[in-house]
């Protein structure tokens, strides 16, 4: 049997190189495999920390007759969701045409030329209450490939063409605060009156949703703000928070926010540790960011999950470890981590923890935030020959993932160093941010190519090639029930670039980003929170604080207050006069001449740039501001 698995970076990947099944890694190779011997694909995609995946590979996919057996079916390929998002989505997409209940494991079969014709999620060994068994799914699949060829390559061509049809962004208009208040009313009409959190079981944290209340809320809208609120804290207080080790669980499979499903992941805890920090929830952040640096650092960066399953007093266990107390802990091994580290998700960690940082006053979480940003910077991104940046999606153990990176990879990180170098005051930060969010941006059309102005996003370099050869690119997923889509997150980074930069070209792009995601928004709120957040921030009016005090100096009540400045449309930065000249001098025009008065640290309130007189009291700044 083929090992074609042994070297990967997936962890997920290498789990199933023992397997008796003749497993390919995603690739080109596989598919003219499979047109070399014309036999369908069978594309099986999945992540480490993955309950079911789990099942699925002891009950099926070790199973020698059935590893025997599928090879003379099929073409196998394995593939980490987690590694490639764009496979993930545009399978996904084709899955919805088969079933409304999706998840992971999914199971896809497609023709040698990658086009689905049928699709599944978790397949049992036995067929169980009407679904039927993988044996009977490969049989049926097989048996219409051979029998019934024209029918199935006809339906595999009809849903190829809708993906890419769902892929296209029509043209949309940002809403008002009317309209977001309309959202927020119906979110409000999503939440569980008795458990709080939004809907019924399985529950869901939806951290972006909850970022965006809080935005709202930060623009005075007092329902927003409660809703956040009581949403946080009834999460907080549930079972989905570990009260040992200080991580959130994925979600709940009840109502009542008990019996998580117990993997924990870097961008849940990631954003949870935002909405915490907004929340001044300081004992529940603090819990995250030793989650953070006790379990989940490794090396290069922060493991992307842990598992759900341990072996416990060895037995194999689904959550057993998390019910023993600290003490009981020690004495069992620890559920293993998925160690690869995703650019991604490392770059929501850093700006979470910078946020946190400067909220809650702990300088010793903006130095962690700095020493993953610092490695992250040196192991996963180089620049191409035209010295464009070139970023990696993942790596593991200094082993970088052949993978492209994702569009995500690029705003996340570009958003969080963002976040640091706001709290921090070092400039290089926001420099790679520039870099970054400036390789994605393409013009879009003659007018906006004559303006300056960029008006979509792009990866560097393309996506996927074995999507794009095939004609099966459909983009990122732009829903955001558990992290910002790669447009949301472009979007969010080139306002805070405008913010820093005075030029009118972010502005631009955050708002033709986020425009033609609004009406899907509007109809879907609790699935786009990080898209209806940057139309948040940008209907809000721009204003700016800029807080200097000479070097050498102490911050004072000024600096706390720049710090903890929450208002939405906002951006708060305090530094020290050598600082802010280095800012200037690198091209971030908010910064340019602002100097402190005297030996006294100086606020500059401004609204579009345009500033009031400085002051160098707090008193002076409430009624300048």
């Amino acid at each position: 049997m083929a090992t074609r698995l042994e070297n990967a970076v997936s962890p997920y990947l290498q789990s199933h190189a023992g397997n008796p099944v003749d497993w390919w890694p995603w690739g080109a190779d596989a598919f003219a495999e499979a047109g070399r011997r014309d036999v369908p694909v069978m594309i099986s995609i999945g992540y480490a920390t993955c309950h079911w995946c789990h099942v699925m590979a002891r009950e099926t996919f070790a199973d020698p007759a059935i590893g025997e057996w599928l090879a003379e079916k099929v073409v196998a390929i394995k593939v980490d969701r987690e590694e490639h998002p764009e496979v993930d989505a545009a399978y996904m997409t084709a899955a919805s045409a088969f079933s409304d209940q999706l998840g992971w494991p999914l199971t896809v079969f497609a023709t040698p030329e990658g086009r689905t014709f049928y699709a599944a999620t978790y397949l049992p060994p036995q067929p169980i209450s009407g679904v039927p068994s993988f044996r009977q799914v490969v049989d049926a699949v097989t048996e219409a490939w051979t029998t019934r060829r024209d029918e199935v390559l006809q339906s595999a061509e009809g849903l190829r063409d809708a993906i890419v049809a769902a892929s296209r962004r029509e043209p949309g208009a940002l809403p008002n605060a009317d309209a977001l208040a309309a959202i927020v009313a119906e979110l409000a009409g999503f939440e569980d009156p008795e458990h709080g959190g939004f809907g019924g079981a399985p529950k869901f944290p939806v951290a972006p949703t909850l970022l965006f209340l809080q935005g709202r809320g930060a623009a005075g809208d007092a329902d927003a703000r409660s809703l956040a609120a009581r949403t946080f804290q009834r999460i907080a207080a549930s079972d989905l928070r570990d009260p040992v080790e200080g991580g959130f669980f994925r979600y709940a499979t009840r109502r009542d926010w008990s019996e998580p499903h117990y993997e924990r992941m870097l961008n849940d805890n990631a954003l949870l540790l935002e909405v915490a920090a907004r929340a001044g929830a300081h004992e529940t952040a603090a819990g995250v960011v030793a989650f953070l640096r006790d379990i989940m650092r490794v090396s290069g960066g922060l493991a992307s999950g842990q598992d759900s399953e341990s072996d416990l007093d060895g037995e194999r266990s689904e959550g057993g470890y998390y019910a023993l107390s600290a003490d009981e802990r020690v004495t069992q091994p620890k559920p293993a981590l998925d160690g690869k580290v995703l650019t991604a998700w490392n770059g929501l960690a850093i700006g979470a923890l910078a946020v946190a940082s400067r909220l809650l006053d702990e300088l010793s979480w903006a130095e962690f935030a700095q020493e993953l940003a610092d490695e992250l910077i040196a192991s996963h991104l180089s620049h191409d020959a035209d010295d464009a940046p070139v970023l990696l999606r993942a790596s593991r153990d200094g082993r970088p993932s052949t993978a492209r990176a994702a569009l995500e990879d690029y705003g996340d990180l570009a958003v969080g160093l963002l976040e640091l170098a706001i709290t921090t005051g070092e400039h290089r930060y926001a420099a790679t941010a520039r870099e970054l969010v400036d390789a994605c941006l393409v013009a879009g059309d003659h007018a906006a190519v004559a303006s300056g102005a960029p008006i979509a996003a792009a990866v560097p370099g393309g996506g996927d090639p074995v999507l794009a050869e095939r004609g099966l690119s459909a983009g990122e997923d732009p829903n955001e029930g558990s992290a910002p889509s790669g447009e949301a997150a472009i979007a969010r980074a080139a306002l805070m670039l405008h913010q820093l930069t005075a030029e009118p070209r972010y502005r631009f792009a955050a708002e033709a980003l986020v425009a033609p995601l609004a009406p899907l928004a509007q109809q879907r709120p609790i699935a786009f929170g990080a898209t209806l957040a940057v139309a948040s921030a940008l209907v809000e009016p721009s204003r700016q604080l800029v807080v200097v005090r000479p070097d050498g100096a102490e911050p004072g009540e000024l600096e706390a207050r720049a710090r903890t400045d929450q208002r939405e449309g906002r951006l708060a930065i305090a530094l020290t006069a050598s600082a802010a000249s280095a800012w200037a001098e690198a091209g971030f025009e908010l910064l340019a001449g602002r100097a402190p008065q005297g030996s006294s640290s100086t606020a500059f309130a401004c609204t579009d740039f345009v500033c009031r007189l400085p002051v160098t009291r707090a008193d002076e700044l409430d009624a300048a501001d």
